[in-house]
């Protein structure tokens, strides 16, 4: 059931054809005017324009294949993992500097203050 270069749907909407995007892409590009190719193809400029750019992007070549887009369930595990990933090598540093300090036996420490500091003589109640 083609009535031209488009597809009539069920509803108002026309579906056309590649090769009919590609052939007025192409005479816009040869020199056509926006007005004329619309009022001769009955087609919105603006159609004609998004068009031509999917052309030059090679949209309409045969052997195109679209990249497949990421769901957003595939977004958030990729942000996850890369945060995980950052937190590693958070960690692995601050055991490798907790390692590399000295520390004396017994003493109690934190990775967030450090070693507990043993009171003076001057700061012990008489």
């Amino acid at each position: 059931m083609l009535d031209g270069p488009w597809e009539k749907a069920m509803s108002t909407y026309r579906i056309f054809t590649t090769a009919f995007k590609r052939q007025v892409a192409q005479e816009f590009l040869a020199g056509a005017s926006l007005n004329a190719l619309g009022r001769k193809h009955e087609v919105a400029r603006n159609l004609i324009r998004i068009w031509v750019a999917k052309y030059q992007a090679g949209e309409y070549e045969p052997d195109f294949i679209p990249m497949p887009r990421l769901s957003a369930h595939e977004v958030k595990i990729a942000e996850l993992e890369r945060m995980v990933g950052k937190l590693t090598m958070e960690l692995e540093f601050l055991r490798g500097v907790l390692k590399s300090t000295p520390s004396q036996r017994g003493a109690t420490t934190s990775i967030v203050t450090g070693p507990m500091v043993s009171p003076s003589s001057e700061d012990a109640p008489s």
